[in-house]
């Protein structure tokens, strides 16, 4: 019974200089974009490997009470809502 770490989501004012910096750090690619400027990086191999993407979230400003990492984690063992179960039960709360 476990999760596994699948993105890692950073808010930043820049995600263009940022996925530029990481992708030359870790040997990553840029997977994909999003309309308000947000970028996710991983692995040449894509999403669902060995290996978290960094999803590069664009905020101007940080926001109040919200921390600007999040991780988010997806069941290795077991579908989506049953381990979303079994994290409230452990003590999680949903976001």
């Amino acid at each position: 019974m476990a999760c596994r770490i699948s993105e890692l989501v950073l808010g930043c004012r820049d995600p263009e200089v940022l996925a530029r910096f990481w992708c030359e750090v870790l040997d990553f690619v840029v997977l994909g974009r999003e309309d308000d400027g947000s970028i996710e990086i991983g692995p040449r191999e894509g999403f669902g490997g060995a290996q978290p993407t960094l999803f590069l979230s664009r905020r101007d400003e940080p926001e109040p009470g919200k921390p600007r990492l999040h991780i988010d984690v997806n069941a290795t063992d077991r579908d989506q809502d049953a381990e979303l179960e079994r994290l409230l039960a452990l003590g999680a709360r949903p976001a």
